[in-house]
């Protein structure tokens, strides 16, 4: 990303708040309001379709039972896909002429930053439910809130499971050079001097699919006994196929990224017998396969994280708009007080806006996913 692209995004986007500022205060304290109540959706790209079919799968199900006094919800989509600094005039068109009620983001850090920005600018309540940027909750902007458990947690998992658990201390790190994967990696390093006690060696390459021999082989000369993926799932499966077919054995465990819109299932879960994997509450109970059922029935596909956490999010929304009671000022407070139990497990928010409560993990055994014990 070139730095004169990042300051453009920027000033575009504080001039377009600076700009129709008045008009959102205007409308945001008005008694009346829209029919329909409009939820945004930010999505990474047009193929993003997981996202959108979870969030409409709960805007439907929220709609069934009556919606709100008498009016429906929307869902309103913007894809965040173009040059650097669209998603910032996608986010403030959502907020200012669809006049929706929050956002929902299942998108990458680097886009949710500029999704931060705006919301900061207008008071309107923000949900990431994909981006694990640690740094979002940093900024300290109480209309932010996550649904998806963020690095810092993922990396404590991770290394408990890893060097704690599986008695593994010497560990190769895989990783594309996505900012997601970049920042994750980074988090796992620092955190593993504090937590854990591994030797890591770091391996990188390009965000595209290619064969990994080479890297295979580097990774067995260096006697590795474990195995550590960051990174987007076509190129983190690929990496597990080709170690089989070089028959490692090596433990390969992976974060919330590989199971992304359900590429990971989509091929034949055997194939990654052994695998460990981060997930959020208990993914196999009645309540994520009712809702696994509802989905392939409606959509003829199996959904991925993606998926499951859009709807948990959009839930997560709606209940908060109920409970505001047609309050845009009361929104924020409302999010801050949510307890909702949803098919990624129980969800509540700390002081920052992060999804508390420990991390979950699963592992695939006899080619079905099975919660790992602590």
């Amino acid at each position: 990303m070139k730095l004169s692209n990042f300051i453009y995004a920027t000033i575009t986007l504080f001039a377009l708040v600076a700009f129709i500022a008045p008009e959102k205060h205007a409308f945001q304290n008005r008694e009346e309001f829209s029919n329909p109540i409009k939820i945004g959706l930010l999505i990474r790209d047009h193929k993003s379709v997981e996202a959108r079919f979870g969030a409409e799968m709960a805007i439907r199900k929220a709609n069934e039972k009556g919606g709100l006094s008498g009016h429906k919800f929307e869902l309103v989509t913007r894809s965040m896909e173009g040059s650097w600094g669209t998603g910032s005039k996608q986010a403030v068109d959502l907020i200012f002429k669809e006049e929706v009620w929050a956002l929902l983001g299942s998108i990458d850090g680097r886009n949710a930053h500029l999704v931060e920005q705006a919301t900061t600018k207008t008071r309107i309540v923000f949900l990431s439910a994909w981006a694990g940027d640690p740094t979002l909750s940093q900024a300290f902007v109480p209309w932010y809130f996550s649904c998806v458990p963020n690095d810092n947690q993922k990396a404590t998992a991770l290394i408990e499971e890893i060097n704690k658990n599986k008695n593994i201390t010497k560990i190769a790190v895989v990783s594309d050079n996505g900012y997601d994967s970049k920042l994750a990696l980074k988090t796992f390093v620092k955190t593993s001097k504090t937590e854990g006690k591994l030797e890591l060696l770091q391996f990188f390459y390009d965000n595209s699919p290619q064969n990994f021999d080479k890297l295979l082989d580097q990774i067995n000369k260096a006697g590795i006994n474990g195995i550590l993926l960051f990174g987007k799932p076509a190129a983190s499966i690929k990496i597990i196929q080709q170690m089989r077919e070089k028959k490692m054995s090596q433990p390969v465990f992976g974060t919330l990224s590989l199971l992304g819109e359900n590429e990971f299932f989509e091929e034949k879960p055997a194939n990654y017998e052994g695998v460990t994997l981060i997930t959020s509450g208990n993914w196999l109970g009645l309540r994520a396969l009712s809702f696994q059922n509802e989905f392939q029935k409606k959509y003829d596909k199996l959904p991925g994280a993606v998926a499951a956490y859009a709807f948990d999010g959009m839930n997560i929304i709606i209940e908060a708009i109920k409970n505001a009671g047609f309050d845009r000022e009361k929104l924020q407070k409302a999010m801050s007080n949510i307890h909702y139990q949803g098919v990624t497990g129980s969800i509540q928010f700390d002081e920052k806006g992060n999804r508390v409560g420990k991390v979950g993990l699963i592992e695939i055994k006899n080619g079905i996913p099975v919660t790992v014990s602590k």
